[in-house]
């Protein structure tokens, strides 16, 4: 059974940010969940779990999110989209069934970006481009059926389309195809997927956006679930200066060096009770 697992929520250009601010911080000052024995990533949690599981100094990049984002363009999820993203959810109680909906929103979108493009950029935030030895698990949602997959080493995906994949969010970004498969976002499952945690006796959650769009997505049911089968979780989400720092929009850059200061910021306060998790 593995001893701790690290958990890395979605959340955008800004929750890359913050993860990386905390665990920067946390590790300044003792707690270093860089040592995890399991990573799991969702989405902006795919890019920080594959940089910390394939040995990158998060100082490093927690230094990296506070460049100037000169050049670069927000993102942003349109009215249409969300629209049509509300309708597919509407009415869908079946939670595989709302995600195949969701991915045929994807598929149809004109994002106005390539693929390639999207895989290329990726790539440039990872240092490192193979898959590591240790239990690296990214989550990934089957645009055509709605399946829920988990993407490591074993499943016959790159590590950079595995990414890619995972933070192909539906109407903002195009699908990545890869392994035989069109694939989207893993947060379209749940923003955190906490529960992939499962087994560990120790596990430390990072979680940018907390809520899902169906029962038991939701982070705080998830952790719930794990505390239930005897794991120690400790469970940290943006406060609130780490909230007005992030801003609206989690895809705009001009807010990913204040959210990194932010995050490091956090992890004074929250130091304490993760290390007593994470330590013990």
């Amino acid at each position: 059974m593995a001893e701790r697992a690290l958990v890395l929520g979605g959340g955008g250009v800004t929750g890359i940010a913050w993860e990386l601010g905390v665990l920067s911080g946390l590790r300044a000052l003792g707690v270093d969940l860089t040592a995890a024995d399991v990573v799991v990533g969702t989405s902006a949690g795919s890019v920080v779990g594959a940089q910390v599981a394939t040995g990158v100094d998060p100082q490093e990049r927690y230094e990296a999110q506070l460049a100037p984002a000169d050049g670069e363009r927000a993102a942003a999820l349109g009215r249409g989209a969300m629209l049509r993203l509300g309708v597919a959810v509407l009415g869908a109680r079946d939670p595989q069934r709302m995600r195949a909906r969701i991915g045929q929103v994807a598929l149809r979108a004109r994002t106005g970006v390539p693929a390639a493009e999207r895989v290329a950029v990726i790539g440039r935030r990872l240092p490192v481009h193979e898959w590591p030895d240790r239990p690296l698990r990214i989550t990934a949602v089957d645009a055509d059926t709605g399946e829920f997959l988990l993407l490591d080493r074993d499943a016959g995906v790159p590590l950079v389309e595995a990414v890619a994949a995972s933070c192909a969010v539906p109407g903002v970004w195009p699908p990545v195809e890869t392994g035989g498969r069109r694939l989207v976002d893993g947060g379209v499952r749940s923003p955190v997927n906490a529960d992939l945690a499962a087994g560990s006796d120790r596990v430390v959650v990072l979680a940018p956006l907390v809520r899902g769009l169906g029962r038991g997505s939701g982070v705080a049911a998830q952790v719930e679930a794990l505390r239930a089968a005897g794991a120690d979780v400790a469970l940290v989400t943006p406060d609130s200066t780490a909230l007005a720092a992030i801003g609206r929009n989690v895809l705009d850059p001009a807010h990913r060096a204040p959210a990194a200061m932010a995050g490091r910021a956090q992890a004074e306060i929250v130091a304490d009770a993760v290390g007593a998790v994470w330590n013990r």
